[in-house]
């Protein structure tokens, strides 16, 4: 059973129509990854999902209840936007970390303001996640002391730390130099070995190859093309999928 479905989303900017009648939809467990090039409409995808944009047309379902109707967006409630964010988690470009705390404050924050565990449950998860992305021996460090990679294992595991029913990563390892891009897309392929849920959107082909249950393949805020790896990279059917290959791979 489908625990995301997207249905006809469309997404303007001013005149220029940024996603045209995006549909697609990603069972428990499955990773998602989404290719193409700058400007096909990726990040914006990722941003409509996670309710950072607002879709013109179109619905968002997760686990069968729809918890967003570009028709009636504008009547949406801001403490039931804030609900229905909580189905995703977003790890961004940037890593976004507050430098004002430490990695386990990071970590914990969110979840204790929103009083989902007794503070004690809290910190047992923080300190899980923490481990789980590799590092324990920095949760009393402040940002500013960590890599481009730690920070973004950092951020990985704040989005955790929510359980959200599916995990967005926006282009994880695009601020990253080479050598730390490995660190962070290991954690991420641990992740699959969790059941989580994932849509990534990234220029790492080989990475996209290895992790991916299925890959869309977008181009001027269209799905030109989406199957499973093996289809998508061994077998492309579209032209602009094999001239974007042949300059990515």
């Amino acid at each position: 059973m489908a625990i995301l479905e997207v249905k006809n989303i469309k997404k303007c900017f001013g005149k220029t129509e940024v996603l045209k009648d995006i549909s697609f939809s990603l069972n428990k467990g499955e990773v998602l990854t989404i290719i193409g090039s700058s400007g096909s409409g990726k990040t914006t995808l990722l941003r409509c999902l996670n309710f950072l944009e607002f879709a013109e047309n179109g619905t968002i379902s997760v686990r069968d209840k729809i918890v967003y109707d570009g028709k009636n967006h504008k009547k949406i409630k801001d403490n039931e936007l804030r609900e229905n964010r909580l189905h995703f988690g977003l790890v961004f470009q940037q890593f976004n970390l507050f430098p004002q705390y430490t990695v386990k404050k990071n970590v914990t924050l969110a979840p204790s303001l929103l009083k989902r565990n007794t503070p004690e449950e809290i910190e047992a998860k923080a300190d899980s996640l923490i481990k789980r992305v590799g590092l324990e021996e920095k949760k009393d460090n402040y940002p500013a002391t960590l890599s481009g990679g730690q920070q973004q294992r950092v951020a990985i595991a704040r989005a955790l730390a929510l359980e959200p029913d599916i995990l967005c990563f926006d282009e994880p390892t695009s601020a990253l130099d080479p050598e730390l891009t490995g660190e962070v897309l290991k954690v991420i392929r641990s992740l699959k070995g969790h059941d989580s849920t994932m849509i990534v959107v990234t220029h790492e082909m080989q990475f996209a190859k290895e992790v991916s249950d299925r890959v869309i393949f977008m181009a001027d805020g269209k799905i030109e093309e989406e199957g499973t790896p093996e289809e998508v990279f061994g077998n492309p059917k579209s032209e602009r999928l094999k001239a974007f290959l042949s300059n990515s791979l």
